[in-house]
């Protein structure tokens, strides 16, 4: 069973959330939160496995919230989604930063809602939306760098070529096609990159591509 927290100010969002995700066989909203402040709360209390969070809410935003969650040891298997909309790029690149999974604008399809979340607790990123992967670029191009300093020298040149194809987005089974490897060869190099460079998941690992400079701006999905 997935088990959920929704953080978001708005109580019309939380209930239809809630309804469309309690109806799955599968998932469980145990918690809701309306400000930052019960969102951090009500994370430690109940450890959800995936958390929606709004970045706008008052008392303590949706991304110190999200610092504060994924800084715990405790919530160190909890993933969250960013809901968002075009015009907050600037706290996007914050909210990777600080291990967020992934993101959803707030009027995504319902399956669209249903597939983001099974996505993030099965341990990947939600980069596959086009949207998603234009936002990762805006973010990497006009943020400031997440990361200083790239050590690339301590991965192999194969798995460079790997981090490269997640930097543009794309999934396991598409870096196995594109470099003739099995879809478990390419999930074997993606978490080997994570744990040379020290980064939390796929989703910080598309910011580093770009940083380092091993994707280039203006690719489109």
């Amino acid at each position: 069973m997935i088990r959920l927290l929704l953080a978001d100010d708005q109580t019309l969002i939380r209930a239809g959330f809630r309804a469309l995700l309690d109806a799955e066989p599968d998932m469980e909203v145990v918690a809701e939160a309306g400000t930052g402040k019960d969102a951090v709360r009500l994370a430690e209390r109940d450890a959800p496995d995936v958390i929606l969070m709004d970045i706008r809410m008052p008392d303590g935003d949706g991304l110190a919230a999200t610092r504060q969650i994924l800084a715990n040891p405790r919530l160190a298997h909890t993933r969250i989604i960013i809901l968002t909309t075009f015009e907050l790029d600037e706290y996007i690149a914050e909210a990777v930063r600080a291990g967020a999974a992934g993101f959803l604008v707030k009027d995504t399809e319902p399956e669209e809602l249903i597939r983001a979340v099974r996505v993030v607790h099965d341990g990947d990123a939600l980069l596959s939306p086009s949207v998603t992967r234009r936002i990762m670029a805006q973010l990497a191009l006009h943020s400031k760098a997440a990361f200083p300093a790239v050590p690339l020298d301590q991965i192999t040149e194969r798995e460079r070529e790997v981090l490269a194809l997640v930097g543009e987005g794309l999934n396991n089974a598409e870096i196995a096609e594109r470099l003739f490897i099995t879809p478990l060869t390419a999930k074997t190099h993606v978490s080997r990159i994570m744990t040379k460079l020290l980064v939390r998941d796929r989703a910080q690992l598309v910011v580093l591509a770009y940083e380092s400079g091993l994707v280039r701006p203006g690719w489109s999905s």
